[in-house]
C-alpha cells in the first residue's frame, strides 16, 4: 500500500503497512496516513482474491496485535479516519476524489484488520486493543475512550447521512461490510451469543438516535437497488452487483431484532415502493425481509394484506415452495410461513379466489390455462405435503401446511376442478399410508418382519402422527363443507367419486365425529345421482350436485368451532434465524470472506 499501486501479494512486505504494526507509535498529525491510504489497487470482490488478502494479512495483523498495546497505532489509526468522516458529506458536494478515495481505503484497511481481529480474541480484547493510546517504552495503559464504540456509530452515520452518489458508492458498499464484520464475532461461536458489546452499542448509547434512520436507509436501498457506476465515475471498479447494500440490510434487520417493529412508527417510508421492490425479488434475502415485516410489523401487514394486486406478491412465493427440491429448508419454511400469516386473515381467503390467473407456466403437472390464485395456492401447499411425506418427513413443515389450508378453508370458493381432486388424492395417500402403517404393526405383534419389509422406528408414534394428520384434512373437507358448499360443486364431485375412501374412517373412534357431516353430504348426493340413473356425464352430475345444494338439510350438519391457527414464534427463534441469516451472508456476500475452518455457527465445506 501506499502512493504506489500494490499487488496483494506484496502486501506482507509492504513498509507502510510494517511501519502501522511496528513498534513505533505513529501521531495522528502524521503525514504517513496520507501515504498509507494511497493505495490504487481495486478491492478485491472473488472469494479467491479475498481469500489471499486475507493470507497476506495475517502476518500484519499479529504483529499489530503484539505491538499495538505499546504504540497505540490502531487507534490512532480510527481517530484519522473518524476526523476524514466528519467532512465525507462536504467532500462528496465538492466532488473531492481524492479525499474520498483515501477516505474509503482507510476504511478498507480497517475492515481488514477487523475482520482477522475478531476472528482471533473475544469482544472484550477487541474494544481493549482500540483503547490503547500512544505511550512511552514501558508504559502499558489505555485511555478512557471507547473508540471501537464511536467506530460503530461513525459507520452508522456514514451510511444514513452520506449521500449514496458514484464517487461515494464504494465507500457506502464498504462502511456496511464493515458493519457486518463488525457483527461478525457470531460466526466463531457455536451457541447463539445473547449478550454483545456491539449489540449493546447499537440499542443504547450515542448510536441508538441513528437505529431507526439506519434501518431506513437499508430499506431505501434495497427498494432502490442501485446498480453500481460505471467505471471511471468512482473510486474502484464496480463489484458484481449491489450484493454489499442487500447483504447488509438482511444481516441487520435480522441480528437487531427491534429494529422492523419501527417501521414506519419512527419514520415513513413509501410502503408502494417497498411493495414493488419485495414482489419483483424472492431471494432468500429478500424472503427473510418480507417475513420479517409481516410478522413484526403490523402496518406493513395490514398495507400488504389491502393491496388488490396481491398476487404479485403470493405468485413469487408459490413458485418457491413448487420448486422446493431446489430450495433450502430454511427458505422453504420462510415462504411457508409467509402463506400462513396471510391465511389469517379473511378478507385474503376470500381475496385470492376473485383473482384469475391465466397460464402459470412454472406449473408443470398440468396444464392451468385459468385458474384462481386461491386453487393454485391449495395446488401448491399440497405438492408441498406430499413431498415432504415422500422426502423429508419434516412434522413441523406437515403442520404449517395443513394450518394454511385450514385457515382457508371455510373461504374455499370455486375451485378448480383439479385443486378438488388433489385434496381427495392427498387424502387418499394419507389413507393408503395409514392402512400400511397399520398392517406392519399387526405383522410386527404376530411375528418376525420378512427381509423385505421395512419396519418404521415407532409405529405407535408414526400411525399417531399421521392419524393427526388425516383427522386435520377431514377437519378442512368439513369445514369447506359446512361453511361453502354451495361454492364448490366440483369438491362435491370430487369426494363423491372417491366415496370409498371415507368408509374405513365412518366407525373409527378418532374420527367418528368429524365423518358425520361428511358422510351425510356423501349419502345425500349419491341418492340424487342413484335417482337420476346411470351413464351421467361429468356435466350432468354437476348439474345434479349444483341442484342439490339447495335440498341439503343444512340443519342437519354438525357445528363445529371454526378452524384458525395463527404463526407464533418457538420460544427462542434466535437459535433458527442467527444461523439462518449468518449462512446467507457467508454464502452471499461481495467482498467478505471467512476461511471455513474458522466458523463454528454452523457446518461448513472446506471449499
Amino acid at each position: 500500500m501506499g502512493s504506489n499501486s500494490s499487488r496483494i501479494s506484496d502486501l506482507p512486505k509492504n513498509e507502510y503497512l510494517k511501519k502501522l504494526s511496528g513498534t513505533e507509535s505513529i501521531s495522528e498529525n502524521d503525514p504517513f496516513w496520507n501515504q498509507l491510504f494511497s493505495f490504487s489497487f481495486p478491492a478485491p470482490t472473488s472469494s479467491t482474491e479475498l481469500k489471499l488478502l486475507e493470507e497476506a494479512t495475517i502476518s500484519v495483523c499479529k504483529s499489530l496485535v503484539e505491538n499495538n498495546p505499546r504504540t497505540g497505532n490502531l487507534g490512532a489509526l480510527t481517530k484519522v479516519f473518524l476526523s476524514r468522516t466528519r467532512e465525507l458529506r462536504l467532500s462528496a458536494e465538492c466532488q473531492n476524489h481524492i479525499f474520498i478515495w483515501q477516505t474509503h481505503n482507510a476504511l478498507f484497511i480497517i475492515c481488514c484488520l477487523l475482520k482477522v481481529f475478531i476472528c482471533e480474541m473475544s469482544e472484550e480484547e477487541l474494544q481493549l486493543q482500540f483503547m490503547y493510546e500512544e505511550k512511552s517504552p514501558g508504559s502499558y495503559s489505555s485511555n478512557s475512550e471507547d473508540l471501537l464504540e464511536e467506530l460503530l456509530c461513525s459507520l452508522v452515520q456514514l451510511i444514513t447521512d452520506t449521500p449514496l452518489l458514484d464517487i461515494t458508492y464504494d465507500i457506502s458498499v464498504e462502511a456496511i461490510s464493515a458493519m457486518v464484520v463488525f457483527l461478525s464475532f457470531q460466526l466463531f461461536h457455536k451457541e447463539v451469543l445473547r449478550q454483545s458489546i456491539s449489540h449493546k452499542y447499537l440499542m443504547q448509547g450515542p448510536c441508538l438516535p441513528y437505529t431507526s434512520k439506519l434501518v431506513k436507509t437499508l430499506l431505501y436501498n434495497f427498494i432502490r437497488q442501485e446498480k453500481p457506476p460505471p467505471p471511471g465515475t468512482h473510486v474502484f471498479p464496480p463489484q458484481s452487483d449491489g450484493g454489499g447494500l442487500l447483504y447488509g440490510l438482511a444481516s441487520g434487520v435480522a441480528n437487531s431484532s427491534p429494529f422492523p417493529s419501527s417501521i414506519p412508527h419512527a419514520f415513513q417510508i413509501n410502503f408502494n415502493s417497498l411493495y414493488t421492490a419485495l414482489c419483483e425479488q424472492q431471494s432468500d434475502q429478500a424472503t427473510l425481509l418480507l417475513y420479517t415485516l409481516l410478522h413484526q410489523n403490523s402496518n406493513v401487514r395490514t398495507y400488504v394484506l389491502a393491496r388488490t394486486d396481491v398476487e404479485n406478491l403470493v405468485l413469487p412465493i408459490l413458485e418457491i415452495l413448487y420448486h422446493v427440491e431446489e430450495r433450502n429448508s430454511h427458505h422453504v419454511y420462510m415462504a411457508l410461513i409467509i402463506l400462513l400469516i396471510l391465511t389469517e386473515d379473511d378478507g385474503f381467503n376470500r381475496s385470492i379466489h376473485e383473482v384469475i390467473l391465466k397460464n402459470i407456466t412454472w406449473y408443470s403437472e398440468r396444464v392451468l390455462t385459468e385458474i384462481s390464485l386461491g386453487s393454485l395456492l391449495i395446488l401448491v401447499v399440497i405438492r408441498t405435503i406430499q413431498y415432504n411425506m415422500t422426502r423429508t418427513r419434516d412434522k413441523y413443515l406437515h403442520t404449517n401446511c395443513l394450518a394454511a389450508l385450514a385457515n382457508m378453508s371455510a373461504q374455499f370458493r370455486s375451485l378448480h376442478q383439479y385443486a378438488a381432486q388433489r385434496i381427495i388424492s392427498l387424502f387418499s395417500l394419507l389413507s393408503k399410508k395409514h392402512n400400511k402403517v397399520l398392517e406392519q404393526a399387526t405383522q410386527s405383534l404376530r411375528g418376525p418382519l420378512s427381509s423385505s419389509d421395512v419396519p418404521l422406528p415407532d409405529y405407535a408414534q408414526d400411525l399417531s402422527v399421521i392419524e393427526e394428520v388425516i383427522r386435520m384434512m377431514l377437519e378442512i373437507i368439513n369445514s369447506c363443507l359446512t361453511n361453502s358448499l354451495h361454492h364448490n360443486p366440483n369438491l362435491v364431485y370430487a369426494l363423491l367419486y372417491k366415496r370409498d375412501l371415507f368408509e374405513q374412517f365412518r366407525t373409527h373412534p378418532s374420527f367418528q365425529d368429524i365423518m358425520q357431516n361428511i358422510d351425510l353430504v356423501i349419502s345425500f348426493f349419491s341418492s340424487r345421482l342413484l335417482q337420476a340413473g346411470a351413464e351421467l356425464s361429468v356435466e350432468r352430475v354437476l348439474e345434479i350436485i349444483k341442484q342439490g345444494v339447495v335440498a341439503l338439510p343444512k340443519d342437519r350438519l354438525k357445528k363445529f368451532p371454526e378452524l384458525k391457527f395463527r404463526y407464533v414464534e418457538e420460544e427462542q427463534p434466535e437459535e433458527f434465524f442467527i444461523p439462518y441469516v449468518w449462512s446467507l451472508v457467508y454464502n452471499s456476500a461481495v467482498g467478505l470472506y471467512w476461511n471455513p475452518q474458522d466458523i463454528q455457527l454452523f457446518a461448513m465445506d472446506s471449499d
